[in-house]
């Protein structure tokens, strides 16, 4: 009965309607808003969110079966992170052609097969950012790195048992490689188990 009492006291709809808002902060590769919106029960609120391009993250898997990570200074954290190949996706870019893209700019590697697994949402509290997760294999090393302006990372290739050690003691946190890892079919708690080809 209680249960009962309580649902039906929830608003019928979840949905927040846009009123209005403005755009507080515009970077190179961010946005800051910030809108008026109507929540279910009638009443209005602010949400403060980050836009986002989206982008495009690659677990590579070399012919021994290991993963292509890189090692890379994070600034907000001031902290150096190992981290999947990963960019953002720029203007008419499909989210392959940047998961290609960047895989070749960053490593140097291209792949022959490419599988899309799906897509996360990293930071749904206060962003619109989407990343899709591609799994490719067939590498080869067709060039040096193409690194952006002020950009700086090494690239390491680390065995499945190492990744999974390395996860559960907390040195691999970085969250789209934790959740590309897992799409990929990694899973730290099993010593058996792979990235699978879905």
């Amino acid at each position: 009965m209680c249960s009962n009492t309580r649902r039906s006291s929830l608003p019928q709809s979840l949905t927040e309607d846009r009123l209005g808002g403005e755009t507080v902060y515009r970077g190179k590769l961010l946005q800051v808003e910030c809108d008026r919106v109507r929540l279910p029960d009638g009443r209005e609120s602010t949400r403060e969110y980050i836009v986002h391009p989206g982008a495009a993250v690659i677990v590579a898997v070399n012919e021994a079966g290991e993963l292509l990570f890189e090692r890379q200074f994070r600034y907000p954290l001031r902290q150096v992170f190992l981290e999947l190949p990963a960019g953002k996706i720029d203007k008419g870019e499909s989210p392959e052609e940047t998961a290609r893209r960047e895989l070749l700019e960053e490593t140097g590697f291209v792949a022959q097969k490419w599988r899309h697994l799906g897509a996360i949402h990293p930071a749904i509290g206060y962003s619109n950012e989407k990343i899709e997760v591609f799994f490719a294999e067939g590498l080869e090393q067709v060039s040096e790195q193409k690194l952006d302006a002020g950009e700086f990372l090494e690239t390491l290739f680390l065995s499945q048992a190492t990744v999974r050690e390395k996860v559960l003691k907390g040195e691999i946190s970085d969250a789209k490689t934790l959740a590309a890892l897992y799409l990929a079919g990694l899973d730290p708690a099993d010593s058996d188990e792979g990235p699978t080809r879905r």
